[in-house]
């Protein structure tokens, strides 16, 4: 697939070392040489210098080749312009990167869709979502749902009082039986696909896919407790955090720390219900005297990682139950994760997750790249006479880094053994290595 991308700033940067290690032709525009020098050091793409509002540029890029079009520049209406202009320059697809919630109602999207724009995604706005969720499900590290809600992902850590600890996969089944199962385990760095014989340790972090019900239940083996969520204190007046507030402000005692006294007084206006306090969160003193210790749940999302790691791991050691931090630096994920921090939100990989469908030729409802771990879900529909559909799992030669977690049709949700038979327009969630990504497509198409 020839893909163009329009900017070379941080999320261009993933997308393009995401994507060029997928055999897929990548063609990056920016007006920044070293942006672009710096990026292809590290991905196989052609670098074009220049602005990608333009005709000259989108043209030497060859755009009317082009099977995606992609701008995440920084600024909302060069994004806008760009996958206007590109689209009609001949592009199949063409998405744009936004900073404004208003362009997502229905009748606006709508208006941009006759435009040109095929899709627009607001990372911020996803998330937003991803915590409000997370706060919902306090014992789990990670909590995504599938098929509205008929299956869901639950992600958590296992130490020593948890039910895993010791056990076998084939053991934990056999006990779970039609309600969920193990589909991976993150241990020291590494994503392992786990088969029968595969032991659960202290330490590890486990996937689970469950059905609806299991979801609810699955979380006590992790050995925590889900907790009530009343107060909530926000770090950092960005879109992430006046979004969060703007959606709980009425259910929560929500509290925004904000160091910047301009922005805190704006957004005292703008979010009625919330206390915005203007302070620095790295300062102890402060958030102790600001009742820190009282909170049932901090969310660090400033601009800054060092800041939201520190400012975390002061909330993890005063008590705080669940604390979430955004970190953008993707190096420092691992070491987030590894000193107690409940849940990581990064935009590069939620960005990702939203863009990469485009890039797959079966059909896709979604996919997440899952923070801290190497592997995605993936949720297939399943086309009349694939060839998963003409025998069972386990004579389908089902690559041995992917695992299909759970099935549903219609109504029906099936957790399959190695005797299930899918069928057509089944919806089937495959949990996958990378390595594994470009051969299951085609056992679903």
């Amino acid at each position: 697939m020839k893909i163009i991308i329009a900017g070379a700033g941080e999320v261009g940067q993933h997308l393009a070392k995401m994507l060029s290690g997928e055999d897929h032709d990548i063609t990056v525009i920016d007006s920044d040489a070293k942006l672009l020098d710096d990026l292809a050091g590290l991905a196989d793409i052609v670098a074009i210098e220049g602005d990608c509002t333009t005709f000259a540029a989108l043209r030497k890029a060859s755009v009317r080749k082009a099977d995606l079009f992609i701008a995440v520049n920084h600024e909302e209406n060069i994004n806008v312009l760009s996958a206007i202009l590109a689209k009609q320059l001949g592009a199949r697809k063409s998405i744009a990167r936004i900073d404004n919630n208003e362009y997502l109602e229905p009748n606006n999207k709508e208006m941009f869709m006759n435009l040109g724009i095929d899709y627009l995604f607001y990372p911020e706005r996803v998330a937003a979502r991803e915590v409000i969720n997370l706060l919902g499900h306090t014992s789990t590290t990670e909590y995504v749902d599938f098929s509205g809600g008929k299956l869901s992902l639950v992600v958590f850590p296992i130490d020593a009082t948890s039910e895993f600890t010791g056990r076998t996969v084939g053991e934990v089944c056999a006990q779970a039986g039609e309600d969920f199962r193990p589909v991976a385990i993150s241990r020291d760095n590494r994503t392992i696909i786990p088969h029968s014989r595969d032991r659960f340790y202290e330490g590890d972090t486990v996937y689970i896919i469950a059905n609806a019900a299991a979801a609810r239940k699955v979380t006590g083996y992790s050995g925590k407790t889900n907790v009530v969520i009343r107060n909530l204190m926000i770090l950092g007046g960005s879109r992430i955090g006046v979004r969060i507030a703007t959606e709980l402000q009425d259910e929560l005692n929500v509290k925004l720390i904000e160091y910047n006294a301009e922005k805190a007084y704006k957004l005292a206006e703008m979010l009625e219900k919330t206390l915005i306090i203007n302070e620095d969160g790295r300062d102890i003193d402060a958030m102790m005297e600001e009742g820190i210790t009282s909170m049932d749940a901090f969310v660090a999302v400033t601009g800054r990682a060092e800041t939201n790691i520190l400012t975390a791991m002061l909330a993890k050691r005063m008590g705080v139950k669940k604390v979430i931090a955004e970190v953008e630096n993707l190096t420092y994920i691992n070491l987030a994760e590894s000193i107690g921090i409940d849940t990581i939100i990064n935009k590069k990989q939620i960005t990702a997750s939203r863009i990469f469908r485009f890039t797959m030729d079966t059909d896709v409802q979604a996919i997440k790249c899952l923070t801290g771990s190497e592997a995605e879900v993936l949720e297939f529909v399943v086309k009349p006479d694939a060839p998963i559909t003409r025998s069972t799992l386990r004579t389908a030669g089902f690559p041995n880094d992917a695992t299909i977690g759970g099935i549903v049709r219609g109504d029906k949700v099936f957790i399959p053994n190695a005797d299930f038979q899918i069928n057509a327009y089944d919806r089937a969630v495959v949990f996958a290595l990378p390595a594994a990504i470009p051969k299951i497509g085609r056992y679903f198409n």
